[in-house]
């Protein structure tokens, strides 16, 4: 299990490119102009993590298993979108389903590629694609309240109260904070849930530079930097060019080589994942043994049981205990023998909240 990540943006910004180069796929056709890609493309990849091998050859394990992330490449956006202009209908309908957004900002200059409102402009662009995104949350929001003022004729507190809640909801598009507000029920976070709300998905802005700009930005992606921070959101700068040259390299040394001689210490792939993570508050624990290493994702504070149930939901419905070692310790004693004679090898009951590397051993009786 991994999530979810749609990535969004305006017509030639360089989304599909960067799509293409992150699944190393040609699924998505990068051509210069609007609408090239008409159904979401969904690419499926491992997550990168040094850690995997190692636990694999310590644990002598067969088979290696990795988490996995979903990019969902999702038809250009244009104004109007809400409306039903371009193809904004559709691109809404799938945007929902994601976990998280990632918004690919151009901030280069081409004469050769178009843009549709032949200026180059980050902010705007960023503008332009929120404004539809609360448009479009504005309108469902409006129906599902309308749906619900028929059904409160009879006065039902409840429905009265998610009337409010909605309300509430429209009025604060701009800065929706307060939802972070204890105030709400846990029945009230349940209902805000169901509505599907945009604004509220975890925002990546990716922030697709010219080749020279690649290492430190340049000023466009600075203020899409400035604007990201003011705003709780992360930013990635990356050069879409670059990635699918890279992406078109067989050999994998010489992809190293190749990010190497470009001044980068990691692939984009590996930024937007990190950034991803922490966005969604996602860690990884692992299982390790002879027939598999294997890497499972988790949202932080999840209890050991919840973790357990990842695996099979016996395992979470007849917990009894996890043997647990952290990742430094099981490396450093190589392996679940040594960890256990070196006394790191834990015994943990379903109080226990799951720490990121824990590598686990579930007991459990159904």
């Amino acid at each position: 299990m991994g999530f979810k990540c749609g990535i969004i943006g305006l017509p030639n910004v360089g989304k599909s490119t960067l799509f293409n180069a992150l699944t190393e796929s040609n699924k998505a056709e990068a051509a210069n102009y609007p609408f090239a890609t008409i159904e979401p493309n969904v690419g499926r990849v491992a997550v990168p993590d040094e850690r995997l091998d190692i636990l694999g050859t310590i644990g002598k394990s067969e088979k290696i298993i990795p988490s996995y992330m979903d990019f969902v490449d999702i038809a250009g956006l244009v104004k109007g979108a809400s409306q039903g202009e371009g193809l904004g209908n559709k691109f809404l309908g799938h945007i929902r389903e994601v976990d998280a957004i990632a918004h690919v900002v151009r901030c280069f200059k081409d004469e050769n590629i178009t843009h549709v409102s032949d200026s180059i402009d980050p902010l705007n662009d960023i503008e332009t694609i929120n404004t539809e995104l609360q448009l479009a949350d504005i309108e469902t929001l409006e129906t599902k309240k309308s749906s619900l003022e028929k059904k409160s004729k009879q006065g039902d507190k409840e429905i009265l109260h998610q009337i409010k809640i909605i309300e509430n909801i429209i009025e604060n598009l701009n800065d929706l904070s307060f939802l972070q507000n204890n105030e709400f029920t846990q029945e009230d976070n349940e209902f805000i849930k169901t509505l599907n709300i945009i604004a509220i998905k975890p925002m990546l802005y990716i922030c697709n530079v010219d080749e020279d700009s690649v290492q430190n930005g340049n000023e466009m992606s600075q203020k899409v930097s400035d604007y990201a921070n003011e705003k709780n959101h992360n930013t990635v700068i990356v050069s879409a060019s670059i990635e699918s040259q890279i992406a078109e390299l067989e050999n994998n040394d010489e992809k190293l080589e190749m990010i190497k001689e470009m001044g980068l210490s990691e692939t984009t792939l590996s930024k937007v994942i990190k950034s991803g993570y922490n966005l969604l508050n996602l860690i990884n624990y692992f299982t390790c043994g002879p027939k598999e290493t294997r890497s499972w994702t988790i949202d932080k504070n999840t209890l050991a049981p919840q973790a357990a149930g990842k695996i099979h939901t016996d395992f979470e419905k007849g917990f009894i205990r996890a043997e647990t070692i952290a990742y430094e310790d099981f490396v450093k004693f190589n392996g679940e023998s040594g960890s256990r004679d070196a006394g790191k090898l834990r015994q943990e009951g379903k109080d226990y909240t799951v720490k990121n590397g824990d590598v686990m051993h579930f007991l459990f009786n159904v």
